[in-house]
């Protein structure tokens, strides 16, 4: 499992020119699934999300986490992070998980933040989304659980 979490000032989600969904301060986080994933995956994912200590503390120091600054999330469904171009220039994505799974998993990992006490705004899965966001910083974090499991 991947995500890429960006600390935010603001961040919304506009499907058909409509925005379904908003967040003030705190993470955009684009979270891509892929195949073999297990809950193993996530509880680390999540875990790392709510408590990367990359906000500000009053000295300007990154020291504070998501649930310290009760900041927000915004979860984006992302499969391209599995794109594959190491052979040719257009992506292969054969090692993300099949949609049905993968949604599965992202709706986990919105209820596990809920449940964390985290105020979540999400995407629609398979969606054609356009994300606004404003960086704060920039503050961009790559999170792999492959690395680590």
């Amino acid at each position: 499992m991947r995500a890429v979490v960006q600390r935010t000032k603001g961040s919304s989600v506009t499907v058909n020119n409509a925005i379904i969904a908003k967040i003030d301060i705190g993470l955009t986080v684009f979270l891509g699934v892929k195949k073999g994933d297990q809950d193993a995956d996530l509880l680390y994912i999540i875990d790392k999300i709510v408590g990367l200590r990359i906000f500000p503390d009053e000295e300007g120091k990154m020291n504070k986490s998501l649930q310290d600054i009760e900041g927000e999330v915004l979860l984006v469904s992302q499969f391209t992070l599995y794109g594959d171009v190491r052979k040719g220039r257009r992506p292969s994505f054969t090692v993300a998980e099949s949609p049905a799974l993968a949604d599965e998993l992202i709706r986990k990992a919105k209820d596990l933040l809920l449940e964390k006490g985290i105020k979540v705004q999400s995407g629609i899965f398979g969606a054609d989304m356009q994300i606004n966001i404003i960086n704060d910083g920039p503050c961009t974090i790559l999170l792999d659980s492959d690395r680590i499991l």
